[in-house]
């Protein structure tokens, strides 16, 4: 069980970092009295919605004046912060105290999840070795104390966001990235999303029991919701070392994060410009939706920061390659290409951006042309068109019906939770 949660309509400021204090005295009774060396583990700045970025400097400077403490943002595959971005994530604490996580020269091996277990938890749809590989400043020296702070919220590769994710791919290396998403997109993302325990969850589970039981970790869990007036609002706090912390906050999620709409015929996403600076992270505008847009309907996704499709400009290069082409054409393509092959998450990735056909796809982009666009078998609108047409200062989250007579379904940020029919859950 956690060692313990609160829930709410709306959890304050205040509340949040009384429970956040509440988990660092608990994690020194439990762990260590007097810790030296603590390691902080918050999302990245696609995540700022979420206040783990104030939960961290909270964490930073509770334990701070009494040990070294470092914060290493779990970036996964994502570009590493600026320092402008750390800033307005994490505030007060200092640049030299940041780490940066490298998936590729700045990992460890630590074990594998058999490709029998794989198979037979995927159903067959997957059948490779998983090997986990995770940051190796977890084991070149020891740590008192080490606390990931994230947001559960329903997520493509593995049903729902963080937990032991946060290790495993946050801090992973890209070989468990490319095998893990590869893993899931043939497992399929309607069979994924707003599910608490998929098939990878249960290779997450297994991966922590055996390989990272022996590590000082602690959970903090942030659930959110919305108010009446649709500002994002805390409405659960879950502290705890084991996998029930992770299930209650699921629960909860799944409860609050996914919206029941019947088939939608036109979808407006808008993505913040100082979040979605590429369509690998953008695209959650497509994961989120994809339940819930009807056959022959279109999403639009309004990204005035859109500057790139990878997050590293080798995935860039396969997705401007291979383009969002449906399932059929990228496992082709991943069966034939090396290099591919070499980054199957990048194959992943362009396998979840699809919409297999049923649904089309338009981006209005900040930086990114036409041509660049429709390249990747996207359709194009001008951004200044489509924030004329979709002010979304002036929409509201939900059904709107336009002065022309157009109605559409807009929503603020995609990234908050989970939009199905009631057939697709």
């Amino acid at each position: 069980m956690p060692w313990f949660f609160e829930r709410g309509r709306a959890l304050s400021r205040q509340t949040i970092l009384e429970l956040t204090q509440q988990c660092a005295e608990t994690a020194k009774q439990r762990y260590s009295s007097d810790p030296k060396r603590i390691l902080l583990l918050p999302p990245d700045i696609t995540r700022i919605h979420s206040g783990s970025g104030w939960i961290t400097e909270a964490l930073y400077n509770y334990f701070a004046p009494h040990a070294e403490v470092f914060i290493m943002p779990t970036l996964g595959q994502h570009q590493p912060h600026t320092p402008q971005q750390n800033k307005k994530m994490f505030g007060s604490i200092p640049e030299d105290h940041i780490l940066k996580h490298d998936c590729i020269t700045g990992v460890k091996t630590v074990g594998s999840i058999p490709r029998t277990y794989v198979s037979a938890i995927m159903e067959g749809k997957a059948d490779w070795d998983i090997p986990i590989s995770v940051n190796s400043i977890l084991f070149d020296k020891p740590w008192d104390i080490i606390i990931s702070v994230g947001q559960v919220v329903p997520h493509e590769v593995v049903g729902f966001a963080n937990h032991n994710k946060n290790f495993i791919i946050g801090i992973g290396g890209r070989d468990t990235i490319a095998a893990t998403h590869m893993a899931s997109a043939c497992y399929g993302i309607e069979n994924t999303m707003g599910k608490i325990l998929t098939p990878l969850r249960y290779c997450f589970n297994k991966a922590e029991h055996e390989f990272l039981n022996s590590l000082p970790k602690i959970y903090i869990l942030v659930v959110m919701s919305r108010d009446e007036n649709g500002n994002p609002v805390h409405t659960g706090f879950y502290c705890g070392d084991d996998i029930d912390t992770y299930l209650m906050a699921a629960e909860q999620s799944q409860k609050e994060n996914i919206t029941v709409v019947p088939p939608l015929k036109k979808v407006v996403a808008y993505m913040d410009p100082d979040e979605y600076e590429s369509t690998w992270v953008a695209n959650k505008a497509v994961y989120r939706t994809c339940k819930a847009i009807a056959d022959g309907g279109e999403l639009i996704i309004i990204a005035p920061g859109l500057k790139r499709f990878g997050e590293h400009e080798n995935i860039d290069t396969l997705i401007r390659k291979y383009g969002y082409s449906g399932s059929p054409a990228i496992l082709q393509a991943w069966k034939q290409d090396p290099e591919l092959q070499k980054m199957a998450h990048a194959a992943a990735h362009l396998i979840h951006g699809s919409s297999e056909g049923r649904f089309t796809i338009t981006y209005a982009p900040g930086y990114l042309s036409r041509d660049a666009i429709e390249q990747v078998h996207y359709s194009y609108m001008d951004l200044n068109t489509a924030l004329k047409r979709y002010n979304p200062d002036k929409l509201t989250d939900g059904f709107n019906e336009l002065p022309h007579g157009e109605q559409i379904f807009f929503i603020r940020n995609p990234s908050l939770g989970l939009w199905s029919t009631r057939e697709k859950l």
